[in-house]
């Protein structure tokens, strides 16, 4: 299922879910290999800047000494510990390809608004933030060997997913369902992105299962879970601003 839009009303402008946006754009225009056509993200860029599991345990393990082949090259060099928690965040805002950036966005418009309406400009981007943390440790816990980077933003667009379903269950969501024939149906939020949580969790089982927590599939399972999970319970924790409401309850 894919949604294409939600009819929650809003009351102000979500400038922080703009600027995310335009920034997740912005770099990843920056990560691009314009010598070639179409352009795609350059991997050393992905490398140095994306969540490698391998890298986050050896710096723990080794007291922050890691072989360069996690990095690149060969031998040891010393990472401190600020740059080992650095791509936690700097992974947010990279994406593997022209795809992954079009439907994370697309996501983050059709959710982000509402949530932001919801808990105000400050504290909305705080949530984003801790759940795309919070994704970026699950994920390390299920790929503890991984030495693939781990880019994109949707382990925190996640967390607000999340929060969507918490504050706005019975919204309803425009959606796209390709079922032998293409349908276009009105279906409420809580099933939407219910749907999408169990797919993400029986098919971060799987990946777990089938390598051992020792690769990665190439798409962030756990991240996705993690993430949501993580902004259920933010949503809980934090207050909203005052005259808010919470749609269709």
């Amino acid at each position: 299922m894919i949604p294409l839009k939600d009819d929650a009303p809003r009351i102000g402008t979500p400038f922080i879910n703009y600027l995310l946006i335009v920034l997740n754009v912005l770099v990843f225009l920056l990560s691009l290999d314009w010598r070639y056509l179409p352009p795609e993200p350059r991997p050393e860029f992905l490398t140095l800047f994306g969540l490698v599991p391998a890298r986050l345990t050896v710096v723990l393990l080794n007291h922050g000494y890691v072989p360069w082949d996690l990095i690149s090259g060969l031998g040891m060099r010393y990472v401190p510990t600020t740059e080992a928690i650095l791509p936690f965040f700097t992974s947010m805002f990279l994406h593997g390809g022209w795809l992954h950036l079009i439907f994370n966005m697309w996501a983050l418009w059709i959710f982000g608004d509402n949530v932001e309406d919801y808990l105000g400009h400050s504290l909305y981007l705080v949530v984003y933030l801790i759940c795309g943390v919070a994704a970026g440790l699950l994920h390390s816990l299920f790929n503890i060997g991984s030495t693939v980077p781990s880019v994109g933003a949707s382990g925190a667009i996640a967390g607000v997913m999340g929060a969507y379903f918490v504050l706005f269950p019975r919204a309803r969501v425009l959606t796209l369902v390709p079922f032998f024939f293409i349908f276009f149906m009105w279906l409420p939020a809580w099933i939407v992105l219910g749907y999408w949580f169990v797919a993400q969790f029986l098919s971060g089982a799987a990946t777990s299962i089938a390598t051992h927590g020792s690769n990665s599939s190439g798409i962030a399972f756990w991240a996705h879970v993690g993430g949501f999970i993580a902004g259920i319970f933010l949503i809980k924790l934090f207050p909203s601003r005052t005259r808010r409401y919470r749609y269709g309850m």
